[in-house]
């Protein structure tokens, strides 16, 4: 057995000692044997060496033993340079085996890897994809490294694939770049070439099925894309994994990515700790008027990592005033770089979704998601599918009461969309929320054709006559506060006369007058919203002076879907004709306590928190009903949706057992609720049941063990119920898991 020492270059790098040295062997009857003996502490996973690096270099020791036997030294000399080479790659790999400890500058990292230990589960043999989905800026790529770093020393090839989006779309690159990528990546060679996406296909589920590998796909954004560069999970040996990130949830839905991860923005005390590090290089600011900025700039951020990063380097070494400036223009300029980065997912957007993104970010963050709905619906958009896009494209989420959130960077760089074209010219802007611009614009007279929506709150002096010119105003939300207008020169009767037949929605909170004006018109108006107001009618034909024969007010609103009047208590009086309302489908009357009489023939209406005080057989086929006093409902024999809200009632009604077809009962504030009837067991429809804030309910009925199709339970603040029997407390538990 021949052995040779080779001296690997560049070992004075700092590694073991044992890794500066490396033997091979010219002995092909005992390859294996020797190959043993260099490698006698593997463990099982590590002796998984590549067969084809050792095949080669078999090959070659048997062409460097031939020629020797043919005594032809020269030839003997150039095969043993080519085994010495294939040797040093190789080592050179080994030197480069990636560390497993997590770089201690990753701020927050260790807990966002470990929420996806369970996704990678490194000892399955199964294949596996794995999404790790966030908004721009957020950290997916960084976490995407920590985790390709820190696993990848168990897999038989690697690659990390940066900038999908970027790279794919880019002139004279394109996939198959990517695709050579990863085929030079996992098999380490360089002489791979790929002619065509189709061909690279090809390649890549010929030559990847016999290696276990860890490929990550940074910045996905579209099904080709993974299509192209990892369409099968048959493409790959068992045990390998996929990591995708993307900000668009629906592409790895697609292409049905098994676990899905959405990235957590940085806490307030991981934000601190990151900004410190670029903003002042140690692990705490240096100057007190640093650490009294330190809030500021983590309001600011709002946990998002690259805006820490970006605002630290930019404050990095700059004196008390510059940084003090620098922290106030944020309020007007926000930071170019975290803006571009963001606006990426709105270019993804098709035209029409970018529309609801700027009416969500301008008008919308906060807002209920069914009320956002209906206001984007009335102007014309899809807006349950567009909130959807929004969603998976990590612009929007929505929190545990259904309401539309939307980070602060995004809503800055949704108004700056809004802004930047004409920023010194708000009469261009499709979209006015800045109440000192509109003032000046409605005082001045120089409303365009531009201004799609508005939101305006009254103040003195206000000149409301000027919408006259907006003559595309779609959309007006007005708040008047809780002023007395009768103090302020704002002309009702006037100002409504300018609103023009292009406005769809309509929302008046705090309405000052008794009934809506004569000159009131909106043929194009689909959704009225007068919430706690002081309307008592919505028109009189005698005290508002609309003869009752010349003039039918109801067919100015021939558009209208939905009407909410909820709020006022003196509202009482709904006229006879609003039954003439085709269109109208939903009506709200909340709050108002001297409501008593439902007009005749209101079939298929949905009346949400009415309250109506009294039995009205007529109605048994309606969809939805909500009380907010004590119902007589054993005539709806058709309710489908059952909403109690401050009820001062102590029990359910017993009837509740007659409603046959009931789906949703929801309990809310109601203080006085002690328990729920047993009848309800007898509601076989039942499938949704919420209970909220009724603090007084002591027991949950054993009957609703009966509720076989109940699908969702939810109890929420009710602080005194008791402990239920062990079967029922196995059936609550089976539906809440």
């Amino acid at each position: 057995m021949f052995w040779t020492r080779i001296n690997v270059p560049g070992c004075d790098l700092n590694v073991p000692e044992a890794s500066k040295q490396r033997f091979y062997v010219l002995d092909d009857e005992n390859f294996e044997a020797s190959w043993r003996h260099l490698h006698p502490s593997r463990t099982a996973e590590k002796q998984k060496v590549d067969f084809a690096y050792r095949g080669e270099i078999r090959r070659n020791l048997r062409y460097f033993q031939a020629s020797r036997t043919a005594k032809s030294p020269n030839l003997a000399i150039a095969h043993e340079a080519k085994v010495i080479k294939l040797i040093v790659e190789r080592i050179s790999l080994e030197l480069r085996t990636i560390n497993t400890v997590v770089d201690e500058n990753l701020i927050g990292m260790e807990p966002r890897m470990q929420a996806l230990d369970p996704y990678l589960e490194i000892g399955s043999d199964d294949v596996r994809m794995i999404g790790i989905k966030g908004m721009g800026g957020a950290g997916k790529t960084t976490l995407a490294r920590a985790i390709f770093d820190k696993i990848s020393i168990h897999f038989e090839g690697k690659s990390f694939v940066e900038n999908v989006r970027e790279i794919s779309k880019a002139p004279f690159l394109d996939l198959k770049k990517l695709q050579k990528q990863v085929l030079t990546d996992v098999l380490k060679d360089k002489c791979i070439s790929v002619s065509s996406v189709h061909e690279g296909t090809n390649l890549m589920k010929t030559m990847l099925c016999g290696k276990k590998v860890l490929i990550v796909l940074d910045d996905v954004d579209h099904i080709d894309q993974l299509e192209a560069l990892a369409g099968d999970p048959r493409w790959f040996k068992l045990g390998s994994r996929i990591i995708i990130t993307t900000r668009d949830q629906q592409v790895l839905i697609a292409h049905r990515v098994g676990f899905i991860q959405d990235v957590h923005l940085l806490s307030d005390e991981e934000a601190i700790h990151l900004f410190s590090r670029h903003a002042f290089r140690e692990a705490f600011p240096t100057h007190e008027y640093e650490t009294h900025s330190l809030d500021q700039v983590v309001r600011y951020a709002a946990g998002l990592p690259l805006t820490i990063k970006v605002l630290g380097s930019h404050l990095c070494g700059k004196s008390e005033l510059e940084w003090t400036d620098a922290l106030s223009r944020l309020k007007t300029i926000p930071l170019k770089q975290t803006i571009e980065k963001l606006e990426i997912s709105y270019d993804s957007l098709e035209d029409d979704y970018k529309e609801i993104f700027l009416d969500v970010a301008c008008f919308c963050r906060y807002m209920e998601k069914d009320d956002a709905i209906r206001m984007l619906e009335s102007c014309g958009y899809h807006a349950r599918n567009g909130l959807k896009v929004l969603q998976q494209k990590s612009l929007i989420t929505f929190n545990r009461r259904n309401w539309i959130m939307m980070h602060d960077h995004i809503v800055e760089m949704g108004k700056n969309i809004v802004r930047r074209d004409h920023l010194d010219e708000p009469h261009k802007h499709s979209r006015l929320w800045v109440q000192e611009e509109i003032e000046h614009l409605l005082a001045k007279n120089l409303g365009t054709e531009a201004t799609r929506c508005i939101y305006l709150k009254i103040t003195r002096g206000i000149v409301l006559e000027s919408l006259e010119k907006m003559k595309k105003l779609r959309c007006l939300i007005i708040n008047s506060g809780y002023y007395n207008l009768s103090d302020y020169s704002v002309k009702i009767d006037e100002a409504c006369q300018c609103f023009l037949n292009s406005l769809q929605y309509l929302n008046w909170m705090h309405y000052p007058h008794w009934c809506l004006p004569k000159t009131f018109e909106a043929n194009n108006l689909v959704t009225l919203e007068m919430t706690r107001s002081k309307i008592e009618q919505l028109w009189n034909e005698g005290r508002c002076g609309l003869p009752q024969k010349s003039h039918r007010k109801v067919d100015q609103f021939e558009s209208l879907e939905k009407l909410d009047l909820s709020g006022y208590h003196n509202f009482r009086d709904m006229p006879s004709n609003i039954c003439e309302l085709k269109h109208l489908k939903d009506l709200y009357l909340s709050g108002c306590m001297r409501f008593d009489k439902l007009p005749d023939d209101l079939e298929g209406l949905k009346i949400h928190r009415s309250d109506v005080k009294y039995q009205v057989s007529e109605y048994d086929d309606f969809i939805r009903l909500c009380f907010t006093r004590e119902p007589q409902i054993q005539e709806f024999k058709k309710l489908r949706i059952l909403v109690l809200v401050r009820c001062g009632i102590e029990e359910v009604p017993e009837a509740l057992g007659h409603l046959e077809v009931l789906e949703e009962l929801h309990l809310r504030h109601c203080f006085c609720l002690e328990k729920l009837p047993e009848g309800i067991g007898q509601v076989e429809s039942l499938e949704e049941l919420y209970i909220t804030r009724c603090y007084n309910i002591r027991q949950i009925p054993g009957s609703i063990c009966l509720l076989k199709n109940l699908k969702k339970l939810e109890l929420e603040g009710c602080r005194r119920l008791e402990m239920p029997s062990r079967e029922l407390e196995d059936y609550i538990f089976g539906i809440l898991a």
